[in-house]
């Protein structure tokens, strides 16, 4: 049979643009909900139209809940058409002038094997969605070929940045929450987007302001990204692998395997990633014209596996389990060279050699109850990351031995969750759930430097939540009221030498969220939020240990340092412009007490570090701050071979601190109060082009502003990509090129006057050539129960946009 290749997104644009043809008039009303006759799940965003003698005269998409209203429908005869893609269209007709209000009730739509059997969703293009209480991207061809990694393709996101160090953040600012389908990870963020196969993700979703169903960690709220999951019955699955060309080649292979018989559904996948890269920097003190030159060389390998299976026992239970596992090594050199005007050359290398273990166990259970939407889920996981990095430390020329450092740090994490959502209708619904995680900490610090002292820590952490949220619909209108309260307890205890301390914190607070939606025509979107959050301090940015030294500047944590809470307001607005895309407006205000920042000072701990201009780079909490910005970005269709994507965002954060600057009579440190207004201008611009309909084309533009903080200013970035990739074998492999940083323009440069006047700039491989290719191999059919997962951020009230 031939194989249709169809687009989502694309069917609803062309419904909704044929239903804003048809003039409608009458006060007829039609409504109902939409469920999967297996599973008994909301069908959201299927087609609903309704014909009168054989032409479409109005219509809707269904709501995320299934539930749709049409209205203004004339007083006669219509029928009623429902169709979603893998199900059997539904059909019924309906006598308005009877009856001027008909409810059809709950509309069970059949799995269509065939259709299932033979049907290939093709995301050309990335898509994006406005929904109530996030913005969902859909990973289309062009997104998964910027590069090899999320890491990679995070820049082309609107709202997020990476740096070069790889942090992330988004609307300017680190605090981020960062989710693998709805999970946390004890992983650093920025060491787990380099270990996702960008080919790997289905949809990246920004919830900028969440609900109290959420975890309230977070200031700029939570990025999830939601990985490819296989829904069909027998056996099936996908290669990835791809080769990027710098200044030596980087791979990244995967295997992805599914295996569905009967009511057991097994499935695994396998991820190699070879990385070496190179690093380069250089800083200039100007109060002595002393430079310090930074060549970094950081040689990582990962594998990463996961196995699991589903059982489904009945239509009404499921129960779940995998395990991920992620074994890494790597091995970093520093080379460090210092050049004083009138001095000596100054000679320092240093080289970590690093192993992480990472284990995940995840067991879940979901049953569905008669009422469709009434659902209850346990879920319980465990994770455990074993973190052990060695350093050497050679410094030439100056008389000092070489010294070793280590450290061996363990992470165990509990998390167990229970939810329950009880419709009380079709448009109200009471979600109910408990929350307990526990994290230890347990990490230990040696050396060999005579200088140095060993240290321990021990950092245990205890959180016990629980949440309620209540949203309804009335006509164009919703919202949803919720409340999260939360005991929230931690310990710290450290031993430094011979000298012990400990830290503790102990308060409840509740985390409130409030959401408003009006929907005054299917093409227009409106809402507006509010919500109170927290950032709690990291281990890594409290733990009293070095964690990174050069021969000017040492990084170690606070143990003081106290969360910082933030309450936002935030506004959004969706246009739709028919077949041809859409456009998102959106705009928060934020204040922010007791703000986590980056603080440098003068290190007094020996009269060496004094006699050296030695810097120490740590964390404080600051005076009280506010942050707005604004965010435009569009999906749109110019022609039938060219869509663009255009974003542009402004954030203005005040901050306000207290820092070390050096006194060029004194030559000492002094202490001082700063304000600081920061705002910073970005943009970006994909496009991508139909050359054919198995060759296609794409251009991508970057710019990031300067961007200020009480110590300095990071000058601006910018960047152009293009990129090519030829589908073949009927649409199941396909061949990716891809030139990041044509231009060689990516850097990072900074200025600064705290502690010390300087200026620097770093580079990094950005100019490199990516090469990839996909398969997809295997048959089968029939729609898998998706798996439950916890935060999967659905929206929490009905009424939604697509």
């Amino acid at each position: 049979m031939k194989k249709k290749y169809l687009t989502l997104s694309f069917i609803m644009a062309v419904s909704a643009s044929v239903w804003a043809q048809q003039p409608t008039n009458g006060d007829g009303i039609i409504k109902g909900k939409i469920t999967e006759k297996i599973t008994n799940e909301p069908v959201g965003f299927a087609s609903v139209a309704i014909s009168a003698n054989g032409q479409i005269i109005s219509g809707d998409l269904s709501d995320e809940d299934g539930s749709f209203t049409i209205t203004n429908l004339p007083n006669t005869q219509v029928e009623v058409s429902v169709e979603y893609i893998g199900f059997k269209t539904y059909k019924h007709t309906v006598n308005l002038s009877a009856q001027k209000t008909v409810d059809l009730g709950t509309i069970a739509l059949e799995t269509d094997e065939e259709v299932l059997e033979t049907l290939v969703i093709d995301a050309e293009r990335s898509t994006m969605e406005q929904l109530v209480d996030r913005k969902v991207i859909r990973v289309g061809k062009d997104l998964s070929t910027a590069g090899a990694s999320a890491s990679d393709i995070m820049n082309n996101i609107p709202s997020v940045n990476v740096d070069q160090d790889g942090n992330i953040s988004m609307r300017g600012n680190q605090n981020v929450r960062v989710l693998i389908d709805g999970k946390p990870t004890q992983l650093d963020p920025k060491t787990l987007l380099k270990q996702i196969p960008s080919n790997a993700i289905d949809k990246i979703e920004l919830i900028t302001n969440p609900s109290a169903k959420y975890n309230p960690e977070g200031m700029s709220g939570m990025i999830n990204f939601v990985l490819k999951k296989n829904m069909q019955d027998g056996f099936n699955g996908s290669y990835n692998g791809n080769i990027t060309f710098a200044k030596v080649p980087k791979f990244n292979q995967g295997i992805d395997l599914n295996y569905r018989k009967g009511k057991v559904n097994f499935f695994g996948n396998y991820n190699y990633s070879d990385q070496k890269t190179f690093n380069d920097g250089m800083m200039t003190q100007l109060d002595d014209m002393s430079e310090q030159r930074f060549d970094i060389v950081n040689d990582n390998k990962t594998h990463t596996f996961k196995v699991g299976f589903d059982v489904y026992a009945n239509d009404k239970n499921t129960f779940s389990f995998y395990t991920n596992q992620t074994y890494a090594d790597g091995i970093g050199t520093v080379g460090n060279t210092i050049f004083y005007p009138n001095n000596p050359l100054f000679l320092q290398t240093d080289q970590y050699e690093g192993s992480n273990q990472s284990q995940i166990y995840n067991a879940a259970y979901k049953k569905l109850f008669a009422t469709a939407g009434q659902t209850l889920d346990f879920e319980v996981n465990y994770s455990k990351t074993n973190n052990d990095q060695g350093g050497n430390f050679d410094i030439l020329n100056q008389g000092t031995n070489p010294y070793t450092d280590y450290s061996d740090n363990t992470v165990d994490a509990v998390q167990a969750n229970l939810d329950y959502v009880h419709p009380f209708n079709e448009k109200t619904k009471l979600e109910v759930g408990a929350e307990y995680r526990n994290t230890g900490i347990d990490n230990t610090y040696t050396t060999t430097n005579t200088l140095g002292k060993p240290a321990s820590f021990e950092y245990n952490v205890d959180i016990a939540s629980a949440y309620a949220t209540f949203g309804s619909k009335y006509d164009k209108w919703g919202y949803q009221i919720g409340a999260r309260l939360e005991k929230y307890n931690v310990e710290a205890n450290y031993i430094i030498g011979t000298e012990p301390a400990d830290f503790k914190d102990d308060y409840l607070t509740v985390y409130p969220s409030a959401f408003l939606s009006y929907t005054p025509t299917q093409t227009d979107f409106f809402q507006i939020s509010a919500s109170r959050r927290v950032d709690r301090p990291n281990v890594w940015q409290t733990r009293p240990i070095r964690d990174y030294s050069t021969p000017r500047v040492v990084q170690i944590g606070n143990p003081q340092l106290k969360p910082q809470f933030t309450n936002s307001l935030e506004f959004n607005y969706t246009k739709v412009f028919g077949v041809k895309g859409s456009a998102t407006f959106g705009a928060y205000y934020r204040m922010i007490n007791a703000p986590i920042e980056r603080t440098f000072y003068l290190d007094t701990s020996s009269p060496e570090a004094i006699a050296e201009k030695k810097m120490v780079m740590s964390y404080g909490n600051f005076d009280e701050s506010t942050a707005y910005g604004a965010e435009l970005s569009s999906n749109y269709k110019i022609t039938k071979w060219w869509d663009i994507q255009p974003s542009v965002e402004y954030y203005f954060r005040n901050q306000r601190g207290i820092v070390t600057v050096l006194n060029p009579d004194t030559n000492e440190g002094e202490l001082q109060q700063r304000e600081i207004d920061n705002g910073v201008f970005n943009a970006r611009m994909n496009n991508n082009f139909k050359i054919t309909n198995a060759f296609r084309a794409s251009l991508f533009g970057f710019y990031r502003g300067d961007a200020k903080d009480i110590n300095g200013t990071m000058k601006a970035m910018y960047k152009m990509d293009a990129g090519l990739r030829y589908s073949f074998w009927e649409n199941n492999a396909n061949v990716s090129l891809r030139f990041n940083d044509v231009f060689n323009t990516m850097k990072a440069s900074f200025e600064g006057d705290a502690p010390y006047p300087q200026t620097g700039v770093f580079t990094w491989e950005s100019q490199s050539l990516f090469v990839g290719f996909q398969y997809m191999f295997g048959s089968g059919k029939n729609r898998a129960l998706q798996r439950k997962t916890r935060d999967k951020n659905e929206v929490q009230n009905s009424g939604g946009f697509f």
